[in-house]
């Protein structure tokens, strides 16, 4: 098992310093001047210069490079001296921090990683991530735990219906759902429901997890924001999810150990539920979690439609405003989480099949 999770971690830091190098070259040699988006058109070039140098846009463009790597990394050198350095250990970005080794002016220091500032708002990239993601992350489980309990339900359903009307109206709903593109959905959702049935519902078109109070009394929990974007994001992991239980449960139906177990005697509902299911269980696990990451990297279309104050909202923003340093934050920051639920479904797979050996 150790073995196994220090592979797939090295396999891991390979793949985001491989993200990590294709984003920051994609993003520096962009048409734009961010410098000119903080001040305006109308700004002379001289202030333009001053703001390059403050955000070490000046340098040449394999330093700007190592100095990103240089920010990004847990154990990173700096110089503690020379403030005119690109590499200069200055407080402010890097608190908190702990200096391990000093030689001469050079200072080995482990920090948290730095994901620079906004070029807007002058805020953390780290803050900004840590106000959004949240957001994007309830909305993502509530979507995936939405796909997952209808799509085993009617997996299984449908599986023990096989060739009935019920198999096939399944059958058709999941196509329609595979084939629905995310944004045309949540505008046909935001319309019918929140619009349309809006006097039934009482649902908004858009609205966050928290909504002002109207009497200025703070803000508080309003859960009925959630259901339409969390029903938009789920369509498509519940159309794939049940087929993928239907057909993992036929599989699974077929095998010699449920026959041995129907000639024990055992009851229907326990061999469905105690034999079949967790047979079937690894590649619907397998294909959740993939879906999960997507909701957690893909929710873009459906938080713009529907006001979600999410990470979707703050890419948008981002690119809108040659904001790269957030782009680029939430790309690295989401790559980091694809790994890690990469390596555990990997662990959990192994959990729920015992055929299957982790090396």
């Amino acid at each position: 098992m150790l073995k196994f999770i220090t592979k797939r971690l090295l396999y891991g830091l390979l793949v985001l310093f491989g993200v990590v190098t294709l984003v920051f070259f994609l993003f520096n040699i962009l048409p734009g001047d961010p410098a000119r988006m903080m001040l305006g058109q109308r700004a002379d070039q001289e202030s333009i210069d001053i703001i390059n140098r403050d955000l070490g846009r000046d340098q040449p463009l394999a330093i700007q490079y190592l100095n990103y790597l240089n920010d990004l990394l847990p154990l990173s050198l700096h110089n503690h001296r020379d403030s005119s350095s690109p590499f200069f250990l200055d407080p402010d970005k890097y608190a908190p921090c702990h200096t391990l080794l000093c030689l001469g002016s050079t200072s080995l220091v482990l920090k948290a990683p730095y994901l620079r500032r906004s070029y807007q708002s002058q805020r953390k990239v780290s803050d900004i991530i840590a106000t959004a993601f949240p957001q994007t992350a309830i909305l993502a489980l509530t979507a995936m735990l939405i796909a997952l309990l209808l799509g085993l339900l009617l997996g299984i359903i449908s599986a023990l219906h096989k060739d009935t009307w019920i198999d096939r109206a399944t059958l058709f709903l999941s196509t329609l759902g595979m084939s629905l593109p995310s944004f045309f959905a949540a505008i046909l959702i935001a319309w019918f429901f929140a619009y349309i049935l809006a006097d039934v519902t009482h649902l908004s078109m858009t609205g966050n997890l928290y909504t002002v109070d109207d009497y200025g009394c703070g803000e508080y929990l309003d859960f009925r924001n959630l259901i339409l974007p969390a029903l938009t994001l789920g369509i498509r992991p519940l159309a794939t999810l049940t087929q993928l239980t239907k057909n993992s449960m036929l599989e699974a139906l077929g095998q010699d150990y449920i026959r041995t177990a129907r000639a024990k005697g055992i009851s229907r509902r326990r061999i469905i539920l105690g034999h079949a299911l967790r047979g079937a269980l690894g590649p619907v696990v397998t294909s959740a979690s993939g879906w999960l990451a997507s909701l957690l990297a893909g929710a873009v279309f459906v938080e713009y439609v529907f006001d979600w104050k999410g990470m979707g909202i703050v890419v948008v923003d981002g690119l809108e405003k040659y904001d790269f340093p957030v782009v680029m934050g939430v790309i690295l920051f989401i790559c980091i989480l694809l790994v890690l639920i990469n390596i555990l479904t990997d662990i959990l797979y192994a959990a729920l099949d015992p055929r299957i050996r982790l090396k």
